[in-house]
């Protein structure tokens, strides 16, 4: 038996961390929460983000390209 912490929006669910890993047809269930995915604080910083990305849309500069890293936590 496999978990998957996740969140359901429009009729669809999204796990946590990416995707399910199952192979086959299983059959599944699926609890939903009388709690909102997301808290307050995650509301401001997905704002933040909004509001940074449509800055950079309206913007005539040219954005230069980024190479792609992956990040970790490391605790110090």
């Amino acid at each position: 038996m496999q978990t998957y912490e996740g969140y359901v929006e429009n009729g669809r669910f999204f796990p946590v961390g990416g995707s399910l890993s199952v192979t086959g047809r299983r059959r599944a269930f699926v609890t939903v929460l009388n709690e909102p995915a997301r808290d307050d604080e995650t509301v401001r910083r997905l704002g933040a983000l909004d509001k940074f990305f449509a800055e950079i849309e309206s913007s005539d500069e040219k954005v230069p390209e980024f190479e792609r890293v992956k990040l970790r936590e490391v605790e110090i």
